[in-house]
């Protein structure tokens, strides 16, 4: 996803001069009302879980790395990082957040989301109109197909691949193809759910980060409802927190075969082995 001045509500002046007058016009960007997300009365009226992290174990993670993808495959902890010049696919310990190995993007590519099928390895870019086709083993890159949306998330259930594009729209594709296969509204207690990230496909459904939030969300991949939200706020402490407004909450992996998550940010020292209970 883009740096922070998408959704900065930074305002935009205009001049106009009407009989000898400077006139400014202001018009801000709009800003997001208060969200359902954070209505915990009204979620739970819903039907809508509400959870919190409880912090098992806490190991290093990389502070420059702009993380966009996060996901185990197999004994490898896979990190996909963003910005242009920088992006890369990385493979990391995941239980010293070591980096085992990196593979840098074309300079000019923003790289966004990663996920790993039984055959592939898929990996977004944000509005460079591409997704890359990699072989699991040796990440050479097979084939390059056209991407019709932005790149955000990405994630493998198991039969589709999910992806996501910071609104409140899921596109389930091919995993052979790519080719989107259908759509899905994310809505919680009837209300859209937008600026959705990062993503982690799970038996339960699919969970997404919320950009420029604390918050995690878990979708039914069916129907679009949100079944439960995630407050992380003060995971990171706040001394920790990097100064930088994009230093947020993105990324989530589930463990295989546990309840637990590794769950860290863009620019965050640490990531947290965390279990999701009860709020």
């Amino acid at each position: 996803m883009t740096p922070t001045l998408r959704w900065a509500g930074l305002a935009c002046a205009a001049a106009l001069v009407v009989a000898g007058l400077v006139v400014v016009v202001v018009s801000a960007l709009p800003r997001a009302e208060p969200s359902v997300l954070d209505d915990p009365a009204r979620l739970r009226a819903a039907g809508v879980a509400t959870l919190r992290p409880e912090v098992l174990a806490v190991m290093p993670h990389d502070p420059t790395a702009y993380t966009e993808g996060f996901e185990i495959d197999g004994d490898a902890l896979l990190e996909s990082t963003g910005l242009t010049g920088r992006s890369q696919l990385r493979a990391l310990d995941p239980a010293t957040g070591a980096v085992r190995r990196a593979e840098p993007l074309p300079p000019a590519v923003y790289g966004e989301g990663v996920t790993a099928t039984p055959t592939a390895l898929w990996q977004l870019t944000y509005r460079d109109g591409i997704a890359y086709e990699r072989d699991p083993a040796t990440w050479t890159i097979r084939r390059t197909v056209p991407l019709e949306r932005e790149g955000w998330g990405a994630c493998h259930d198991g039969t589709r691949v999910v992806t996501s594009d910071g609104t409140d729209e899921l596109v389930l594709r091919d995993p052979a193809s790519f080719a989107p296969v259908r759509t899905v509204r994310v809505t919680a207690a009837d209300v859209p759910v937008e600026r959705l990230n990062e993503l982690e496909c799970t038996a339960e459904g699919v969970w997404a980060n919320v950009w420029h939030t604390d918050r995690l969300v878990r979708i039914d991949p069916g129907s679009g409802r949100v079944t439960a939200v995630v407050d992380a706020a003060g995971l990171l402490p706040p001394g920790q927190r990097p100064d930088d407004p994009d230093a947020v909450l993105n990324g989530i992996a589930a463990v295989p075969g546990t309840d637990r998550f590794l769950l860290t940010g863009k620019y965050w020292p640490s990531m947290f082995r965390v279990r999701l209970v009860p709020s």
